[in-house]
């Protein structure tokens, strides 16, 4: 019988050993110790910026998207990415995260959002329900992004990776320095349109329009951000007043209306940048290069809209720049027709 006992208490030792050998424990952004399987290769990003991240790092780790891919966008994606289940997310725009879901993927923990404006304690306690570990990368702003891709390619075993692509956001936050620095009377007036009708748009120190001030733009809505979605209404006279040089957008159809003869709201004829024709819609495919989700593609999107500010001072051969990014980020080699595609 106690010989019995023995063997046991042995056996439960050593699965109680070989099972902490099986798992680590890790800090993340947060500064929280969290213990994730040793060899975890499913990986739920809960926000759309995480699916951005888990997208240049590890895409076969992933197991969902937070948003729905639409065919136009589909060539831009590997054919397992497009083809994910849509899960959502427990923060951001888009679906809110469906638990059962995400479950019945088996993901060997969480990938979660961390920022000033983040429920990290709320997030931290839904994840805990659902017994799946959550870490917290903290990607706000585009100068968090180098140690964010740095963390997540050593968490998922991709180091080498993680640091190249931590590089070039680093080289090109350097590449954008001149521009930054432009006293505010010689930067070009910038009014980021949001929204069916243009009259959205974000402070100039909301994350979703840092790309802006990034490229040396001056953002012409002057205000401290008070949430994490932005997008706060402004009037027609607002935009009137504020004269912009330039309006940028990822709206095509506000754009194609304002390049029209017959805008939705004649008075937008009266905008500086509509008379002049100064209007831009920024690249979104596979993801968003200046925002809606904010992310590493910035880093790309602030050097295409510093050339369109100052052709002179800041030269770019955009083709060749975009092709460098897209093979770096996405492994993807992108041919003329696609080029144009990301600009028609």
């Amino acid at each position: 019988m106690k010989r019995c006992t023995i063997s046991t208490f042995l056996l439960a030792f050593c699965l109680l050993l070989a099972s902490a050998a099986q798992a680590r424990e890790i800090t993340d952004m947060a500064g929280r110790k969290v213990t994730i399987p040793d060899d975890a290769r499913r990986v739920f990003g809960s926000a759309p910026p995480l699916n951005v991240l888990l997208h240049a790092i590890d895409p076969e780790a992933m197991i969902g998207l937070s948003f729905n891919v639409p065919p136009e966008a589909a060539p831009f994606f590997p054919s397992r990415l497009a083809a994910l289940p849509v899960m959502g997310g427990v923060f951001g725009m888009g679906p809110q995260m469906n638990a059962e879901a995400v479950l019945a993927q088996k993901p060997d923990f969480a990938l979660a959002w961390q920022g000033p404006f983040v429920p990290v304690q709320r997030i931290d306690e839904a994840f805990r329900k659902m017994g799946l570990p959550a870490v917290f990368v903290k990607l706000d702003t585009l100068s968090d992004w180098p140690a964010a891709l740095r963390f997540t390619g050593e968490l998922l075993g991709k180091a080498e990776r993680g640091e190249a692509l931590a590089r070039y956001v680093e080289e090109s936050l350097s590449r954008l320095e001149k521009v930054r620095k432009l006293p505010d009377e010689k930067r070009v007036r910038v009014y980021y349109a949001e929204g069916p009708d243009g009259l959205a748009t974000d402070c100039h120190t909301s994350f979703h329009a840092e790309a802006f001030e990034l490229a040396g733009g001056y953002n012409v809505y002057r205000c401290q951000a008070s949430s994490h979605m932005g997008m706060e209404k402004v009037s027609i006279e607002q935009v009137l007043a504020f004269e912009p040089d330039v309006i940028v957008t990822f709206n095509r159809n506000l754009a194609a209306s304002l390049r029209g003869k017959r805008p939705q709201d004649p008075r937008w004829q009266n905008v500086k940048a509509v008379r002049e024709g100064r209007i831009y819609v920024a690249p979104q495919w596979p993801h968003n290069w200046i925002d809606r989700p904010p992310s590493y593609t910035r880093a790309l999107g602030a050097l295409w809209l510093a050339n369109i500010f100052y052709p002179a001072e800041f030269p770019l051969d955009l083709k060749a720049e975009t092709r460098k990014f897209y093979r770096l980020f996405y492994q993807l080699e992108l041919s003329d027709a696609a080029f144009e595609q990301l600009f028609r």
